[in-house]
């Protein structure tokens, strides 16, 4: 018999009994592989220029006030994400896993809803309580009355809250620049997130290393961030990006101001 030839180390009882336990961890890690899991993967998003347009619209349309030509950007960043009836397998997870360009994230804490429209209708809702919130944090620095002056926002299907400090930037810049007839961006491709309340105060927004990728990709070189998320920040940070941390809108104009006029910036 065949069994006759092979080594006594493979015929032993101990074995043969090591095998019979194997054959069942196998089958599963056979199973877990293809079986879906709630798990959501992530990449760096589409990036959008607040000072200019995206899809073929003007991101930021203001009346009621004179307004200057801009040069730079103040790009709103986002994070792309598999969608909840997408369901990923073990493989999906562990490829992902050492990717910097992607992150495996529970499917709970991106999308609270099961439902995908459900879920899309939220994000975009929360994405027009982030622009009334950046306008008015807006004119609010500017001392401008939201009563004579009125903003428009058209970020197509971009939704959530994230953008909001970049769409009070570019308003701002839209309407005053730097106060001293330059630019607020000083010419320069800068990229950012953070939410904002109607105050001005620049809140977390999670997803900060890819989208400081999309940033990078999107040829920014200055990133602002939440002072609250530099830790964030510095995972795999693009090279040749720089990190401004903030922790309201004024925060964010001094910056860019010191930044164009070589005064001290902060950083992460």
């Amino acid at each position: 018999m065949a069994s006759q030839n092979l080594p006594p180390v493979l015929t032993s009882p101990r074995t043969r009994a090591l095998g019979l336990c194997a054959l069942p961890v196998l089958a599963l890690f056979a199973v877990a592989a293809f079986v879906p899991l709630p798990f959501t993967l992530e990449s760096p998003g589409r990036t959008a220029d607040t000072l200019g347009a995206y899809d073929g619209a003007q991101v930021l349309t203001i009346t009621g006030a004179p307004l200057r030509e801009t040069s730079g950007q103040l790009r709103v960043v986002t994070v792309e994400a598999t969608q909840p009836q997408q369901r990923n397998s073990l493989w999906d997870a562990l490829a992902a896993w050492p990717d910097p360009e992607r992150a495996v994230v529970p499917t709970e804490e991106v999308f609270p809803q099961s439902d995908p429209a459900k879920a899309n209708q939220v994000t975009l809702q929360q994405m027009t309580q982030s622009q009334d919130s950046a306008a008015l944090a807006a004119l609010g620095y500017l001392h401008l009355s939201p009563e004579q002056v009125k903003v428009m926002v058209d970020l197509g299907d971009i939704g959530g809250p994230s953008g909001g400090q970049m769409l009070a930037l570019g308003i701002i810049d839209k309407i005053a620049g730097n106060g001293r007839g330059g630019d607020l961006t000083g010419g320069r491709n800068v990229a950012g997130t953070g939410t904002i309340d109607a105050d001005g105060r620049v809140g977390q927004v999670g997803g900060i290393p890819l989208k400081t990728r999309a940033a990078k990709q999107a040829g920014a070189t200055v990133f602002l961030l939440p002072r609250s998320e530099c830790a964030q920040g510095k995972v795999n940070t693009p090279d040749g990006l720089q990190l401004i941390p903030v922790d309201t809108l004024s925060d964010s104009v001094a910056a860019l101001e010191a930044l164009d006029s070589g005064g001290a910036v902060p950083h992460c």
